[in-house]
């Protein structure tokens, strides 16, 4: 046998012995070799978290603010080669450790991953040999037989891109995949609800319990016919009534790893709980104390929290690490043989600093701040594969722009970026041959990244995709002037979209209105106008918006009862052709959308 056929046949023999460390027993078992020696007073084990990679395999050009020698620096971080290499690294802490994902480890990700499916990722996760991933709400934006795929292998077309383009064919992930209280019609769940470790030293074994969950919101946040069938139920219950059964089947630990979370006013390298909010907070008070570390996410947000600070009867640790890579949690956790319980627990947020970058602020050099890792050449080899396949397209010159186009809102909630989609959705679909659209919706969430060309204003068509990932392709339907009225009311009040946390969607431009919070729901919105007349309630209008919406995602339940429907092309392309048509295309001004100020009425 080669060289080469050995080093093939000795992966496959090593991936082949993986998977039952996560299957054993259908329960998600895992142990460590036992080790010699007397019985310890207590075993260590480093805990490793970490959440929102969204498939980020380059560095996503982002630092975090730490504190130097003679004052705060940045430090350059992100990237999943160096990622995997500062795992490495907090592995070698301890004999005894784990790693688990608090979801959204895939979806909305830039096109090196999200143009393959995100099989890029999982292979390069799988490289890293962490143990489960508690599944988000954009592990479902391709519907859950992709996401069933993801988890199994195999070849099978669920989406309207091709799978194993690269990898042929892919073997899936070689960790396990939690979603507790992701439930089907038939009351089993979608995937494991949860998983084991086992840690043995000197003939004492420990046993950690781990919980996945999917934020019960989720179906508000994709597309309905990708979850549909599912239910998704109560965090803080089922996490509850799981741990009962962990207890029973020894675990001494118990993880819960949820895609929900918070935020705080701390920095990123302190442990505080000040400024503590967010949809994370009214679960925790629901867990059961029994709980010891719930690693979070979904906010985007890193901190590490004792939140016996915040309440003394739930002695909870709880953790997120940022977004995209760019941290891993370190948890230590000591655990009494003779109790069985931790008797300590830490965590700290590590800065994965890897490469020095240049942004639109200027060089962001490396620092002696915080340590550098180095790139682990086998996660890279899986990037520059990918980055290869990808670069062609990426590259490719799509027209010009005359400045930056970014999601910020202003303070109506308008964004330029949005306007732009909005624009280039409504120009695509507006001919007689489409239905003649009127009018374009376009949804904050579903613009992933800012939109800035380079020092000659050349846009290309990477940056698009980074903008809108998710192939959704353009619907036209015909609704009321009263319909429309009741789509912008729900900005305010359904589901999850409040006066509070309101999502306002993008308008074209020749379409205008006014909205006043002070007002109850149901005559929050005036002054419609669309090219220059007032919308009435009788009057019908060609309304174009992405398939998501189309399915009431983001809780647009009145987009779904729009007349004559029909299905254009994709939102993506037609992003493309208005900068082929448009170009140079000018940022759009933000002053469609007026709040009315309290001061004003």
């Amino acid at each position: 046998m080669s060289n080469r056929l050995f080093r093939a046949f000795h992966r496959r023999a090593l991936a082949a012995l993986a998977v039952p460390l996560w299957l054993a027993g259908c329960s998600g078992i895992a142990s460590t070799a036992p080790a010699a020696g007397s019985a310890p007073a207590h075993i260590d084990i480093t805990l490793i978290g970490f959440n929102d990679l969204h498939g980020n395999l380059e560095p996503p050009h982002m630092a975090h603010r730490v504190q130097g020698p003679t004052g705060p620096v940045l430090a350059p971080a992100g990237g999943m080669a160096y990622f995997a290499s500062a795992m490495a690294a907090l592995k070698a802490q301890s004999p005894h450790h784990a790693v688990v994902s608090a979801g959204d480890m895939v979806g909305a990700s830039p096109l090196v991953s999200s143009l393959f499916l995100d099989e890029p990722t999982i292979e390069a996760v799988n490289r890293m040999q962490i143990d489960f991933n508690a599944v988000g709400n954009h592990e479902f934006d391709r519907g859950w037989r992709e996401l069933l795929r993801l988890q199994n292998g195999g070849c099978e077309k669920f989406t309207s891109r091709e799978p194993c383009r690269i990898s042929k064919p892919f073997e899936g992930a070689q960790f396990g995949l939690l979603a507790a209280n992701t439930v089907r019609e038939d009351g089993r769940t979608l995937l494991p609800a949860t998983g084991l470790k086992r840690f043995t030293e000197g003939g004492v074994t420990v046993t950690m319990g781990f919980i996945g969950l999917t934020l019960q919101a989720t179906p508000t946040m994709v597309s309905p016919s990708g979850v549909a069938g599912l239910r998704f139920e109560d965090e803080a219950a089922t996490a509850n009534a799981l741990i009962p059964q962990l207890k029973a089947q020894g675990a001494d630990v118990i993880v819960v790893a949820i895609h929900e979370g918070g935020g705080t006013t701390a920095g990123v390298q302190e442990t505080s709980c000040a400024g503590l909010s967010g949809d994370i907070v009214p679960i925790l008070e629901r867990l059961d104390p029994a709980v010891d570390v719930v690693v979070s996410g979904h906010t985007h947000q890193a901190y590490v929290c004792d939140y016996s600070r915040v309440n003394p009867a739930k002695p909870f640790l709880l953790t997120s690490a940022g977004q995209y890579g760019t941290l891993l949690t370190d948890i230590q956790l000591r655990v009494d043989t003779q109790t069985r319980r931790v008797v300590r627990k830490t965590a700290r947020n590590v800065v994965v600093q890897g490469e020095a970058f240049t942004g639109a602020q200027g060089p962001v050099p490396l620092t002696t701040a915080v340590p550098t890792f180095p790139a682990d050449p086998g996660v890279q080899k899986i990037i520059d594969t990918y980055r290869a396949a990808a670069i062609p397209l990426a590259q490719r010159p799509v027209g010009q722009a005359q400045g930056a186009m970014r999601r910020q809102p202003n303070a109506a909630l308008e964004s330029v970026l949005g306007n732009l989609v909005a624009d280039a959705q409504l120009l695509a679909t507006r001919a007689p041959a489409d239905g003649g659209a009127q009018l374009s919706f376009m949804n904050p969430g579903g613009l992933r990244a800012d939109l800035v060309p380079d020092e000659q204003g050349l846009v290309r068509y990477g940056q698009l995709y980074a903008v809108q990932p998710f192939g959704n392709q353009l619907v036209i339907k015909t609704f009321t002037g009263a319909q429309i009225r009741a789509v912008l009311e729900q900005q305010f009040a359904s589901g999850g979209n409040t006066v509070q946390r309101p999502r306002v969607l993008s308008v074209s431009s020749g379409f205008s209105y006014r909205y006043d919070l002070s007002q109850p729901a149901g005559a929050r919105i005036g002054h419609m106008v669309l090219n220059g007349a007032p919308v009435t309630d009788l009057q019908s209008v060609r309304v174009v918006m992405s398939s998501f919406l189309d399915s009431g995602g983001d809780n647009f339940t009145v987009l779904t009862q729009g007349q004559d429907r029909r299905v254009g092309e994709l939102d993506l392309d037609a992003l493309e052709a208005y900068f082929r048509l448009q170009s140079p295309v000018a940022p759009p001004a933000t002053h469609r959308i007026t709040r009315v100020a309290p001061a004003a009425r």
